[in-house]
């Protein structure tokens, strides 16, 4: 995305933006962003292995976010963050146990990942 001045937005300018929206806007930005990777030449990247970073016996939800955020620096896809948002929204509102979060949340990082691995081995076969 470009400002008023063309400049294209980084990453966290971007994450900025999402964090202010509502669930409706976050949805449609990420349909959005998937349509537009879908239309656009594809970018192969060397992807380093996740860190080595394990889990804590006691965490808290925002604590393993940023973990997971630390262990997969490559996974940087909105939708991902818009369901670790939700989970999170899940535990703080609903109740929901926050180790069940949690592993959620590990999941869902892990199928990211192995999803960027698989693109990213198919741009390069090409």
């Amino acid at each position: 995305m470009s400002d008023i001045r063309g400049k294209v937005k980084s990453a966290q300018d971007l994450i900025v933006l999402y964090e202010t929206m509502d669930d409706a806007s976050k949805r449609s930005l990420c349909d959005f962003a998937d349509f537009l990777s879908t239309q656009s030449a594809s970018i192969s990247k060397k992807l380093l292995p996740p860190e080595d970073i394990k889990r804590p016996e006691k965490e808290t939800v925002v604590g393993a976010i940023k973990r997971l955020k630390k262990k997969y620096p490559m996974v940087d896809n909105m939708s991902v963050f818009s369901a670790a948002s939700s989970l999170m929204t899940d535990h703080m509102i609903s109740g929901r146990d926050s180790v069940d979060v949690i592993d959620e949340m590990e999941i869902l990082f892990e199928e990211s990942y192995t999803k960027l691995i698989q693109k990213n081995t198919e741009v390069a076969d090409d």
